[in-house]
């Protein structure tokens, strides 16, 4: 499965999209990128005159980039012409810098572990100026079905 063919099977629509390009991907990692549009509605409130982007928007970007497209390329690779699903089953991120609207980050994973239909990663995120914004693991269950 290739760049092109993950991006088109992503399950996600504006404004929960958040994957602009998938640079790189290979069987242990991706890096793709997203800039956060400054009309996004949850920077109406987070923080009001002072906005912000929300650590559980960061949270899914990374997942959305280094967790869901690499179990897309993962499984896509195992399952000839299988849709594929990848659902989060945890988390453990430490926030660094904020992410305020209109910059674009760089999401980076890399696979620990996959096996038993569960994706294990490391995922960070860094700003234009290079710094790393968030950093931590990701994990989810890779299925071509949603009830199983």
């Amino acid at each position: 499965m290739n760049k092109e063919e993950i991006l088109s099977q992503l399950p996600y629509a504006a404004p929960f999209h958040f994957v602009d390009s998938l640079d790189h991907i290979d069987e242990n990692g991706t890096r793709g990128t997203f800039t956060f549009n400054p009309e996004l509605d949850f920077y109406k409130g987070h923080f009001k005159d002072h906005p912000v982007t929300p650590g559980v928007i960061l949270t899914e970007t990374m997942a959305q980039i280094g967790l869901v497209c690499l179990g897309f390329f993962l499984l896509g690779n195992t399952a000839e012409g299988a849709t594929g699903h990848v659902m989060l089953t945890s988390t453990a991120i430490d926030f660094m810098k904020p992410v305020f609207p209109g910059e674009k980050v760089t999401v980076s994973s890399e696979k620990i572990y996959f096996r038993f239909k569960k994706l294990h990663c490391n995922v960070q995120m860094k700003n234009e100026a290079g710094d790393i914004v968030c950093k931590g693991t990701l994990s989810g269950m890779v299925t071509t079905k949603l009830n199983g």
